[in-house]
C-alpha cells in the first residue's frame, strides 16, 4: 500500500463554501485542486472527501493566492448550512444561546470530524473552546483553520445575540501574526495571541437570555431530523466510546454524573439518554464499567491507598467504593489486590455492572 492510499481521508462537505470563498477572493479554485493533485470524486455531496494532510496545503496555496481579503475569514464567512439546513433552522430558532451550541457537537460528527468545539463555563465567563484534533495543531504553525472557524462562530453568535451583546474577547495560541492588526479589526473585539488555548471568549450571563428567534415547533422538528441522520450515519456505539473516554480523560465526571458528562459532549442531558437507550446501554452502566476498569488498573499499584483511589473515581467515601467493587468483582478491593499480588486475577462479571 502506498503512503497516498493509506492516507486518512476526511469529510469535505463544505466544498461549496471552499468554491464560494476562492471565487470571493479571485481564486480558481479548480486550477488549485489541479495543481495540488487533488481528486474530488464525483457524487453525493455528503460522500465528498479529502486527504487531511490535502486540506492544510490548500488552505495554503488559497491564502497565498487570494490577493485582496484574508481568505480564511472569506471562509469563514461563507460558511452556511445549505446542504444540512436543519443544522442552521436549528441554530436560529433556538431559545437561548445554551441550547443553540449544542449544535457543535452535530458538526463535528456530520461536518468536521476533525473539529472540536466544547463550552466552558468559568465565573462570569463562558468560552467556546476550539481543538483541532488528530495533528495536535502546533503553536508555530498558521492559524487559518481556526481563524475560518472562528469567522464562522462570530458570524452565527453574532446572528444570535440581541444587541448590544457581543463577544468579549477572542484568544489564539499562535503567536501574533503580520497582519495581526487585521485580525482585530476583522473580528471587533480584543485578539489575545500566545493564549493557552483557542477560544471565543462572552459573557456567561449571555447563554440563558432569551433569543427573538425561538420557534419551538420548528425547533424540534429540526432537532428530530437531525438525531435521525446521526443514527443512520454514525454507529451507537460510537456513542458509548465518546462517553467512555470522556470519563476516563477527566475522571471527575465520574461523580458528576450523566448531566455534566452530556454537557461536557456537547448533548443535552435528555439526547444522551435516548441515544444510549437506542443503543441498549444507560449512563451508569457505562459509568460502572469505567469505574471498575480504572480501580483494577489502580489497584494494580500497592502502593496506591483505597482512600485515594476511592476519591479519583468520584465516590462519596472509601465504603461506598468497597460496595460497589464488591458487587462487580465478588470481592473486597483489598481482597482484590490481595490476589493480584499472588498472580491470580478473578474474572470479571461485567453483568454486574449496572
Amino acid at each position: 500500500m502506498t503512503a497516498a492510499s493509506a492516507a486518512r481521508r476526511i469529510p469535505f462537505i463544505t466544498l461549496p463554501n471552499w468554491i464560494k470563498a476562492a471565487a470571493a477572493c479571485g481564486i480558481h479554485f479548480q486550477g488549485v485542486l489541479q495543481e495540488l493533485g487533488i481528486v474530488i470524486e464525483p457524487g453525493r455531496l455528503e460522500h465528498a472527501t479529502i486527504e487531511e494532510g490535502q486540506l492544510a496545503r490548500l488552505m495554503a496555496v488559497c491564502v497565498q493566492q487570494s490577493r485582496t481579503r484574508h481568505f480564511p475569514f472569506v471562509l469563514g464567512e461563507t460558511y452556511s448550512f445549505e446542504y444540512l439546513a436543519d443544522l442552521e433552522t436549528f441554530i436560529t430558532t433556538s431559545p437561548t444561546l445554551r441550547e443553540a451550541v449544542v449544535v457543535f457537537e452535530w458538526v463535528q460528527a456530520l461536518i468536521t470530524p476533525y473539529i472540536s468545539v466544547r463550552l466552558r463555563e468559568h465565573g462570569d465567563e463562558a468560552r467556546l473552546v476550539l481543538h483541532v484534533l488528530g495533528d495536535a495543531r502546533s503553536r508555530h504553525e498558521p492559524p487559518w483553520l481556526a481563524e475560518s472557524l472562528f469567522a464562522s462562530i462570530f458570524r452565527f453568535g453574532r446572528l444570535l445575540m440581541p444587541p448590544p451583546h457581543d463577544f468579549a474577547r477572542l484568544m489564539m495560541r499562535t503567536p501574533a501574526p503580520p497582519y495581526a492588526q487585521t485580525c482585530r479589526e476583522f473580528f471587533g473585539v480584543e485578539v489575545i495571541f500566545n493564549a493557552e488555548e483557542d477560544a471565543a471568549v462572552f459573557a456567561r450571563r449571555l447563554l440563558d437570555l432569551p433569543l427573538g428567534g425561538d420557534f419551538p415547533s420548528l425547533h424540534s422538528q429540526a432537532r428530530t431530523r437531525i438525531e435521525q441522520q446521526l443514527q443512520r450515519v454514525l454507529p451507537q456505539d460510537s456513542l458509548i466510546t465518546r462517553v467512555e473516554r470522556a470519563l476516563q480523560r477527566k475522571p471527575a465526571l465520574l461523580g458528576l454524573g450523566a448531566a455534566a458528562t452530556a454537557t461536557e459532549l456537547g448533548l443535552q442531558l435528555r439526547t444522551l439518554q435516548r441515544r444510549l437507550a437506542q443503543a441498549n446501554d444507560r449512563f451508569d452502566a457505562i459509568q460502572a464499567r469505567v469505574r471498575h476498569q480504572m480501580a483494577c488498573e489502580a489497584l494494580a499499584n500497592p502502593q496506591t491507598p483505597l482512600d485515594d483511589i476511592s476519591t479519583a473515581l468520584g465516590f462519596a467515601d472509601r465504603r461506598s467504593f468497597t460496595r460497589a467493587f464488591s458487587r462487580w468483582s465478588g470481592m473486597t478491593p483489598s481482597a482484590w489486590r490481595q490476589q493480584q499480588g499472588q498472580g491470580h486475577r478473578p474474572g470479571q462479571d461485567l453483568g454486574r455492572l449496572s
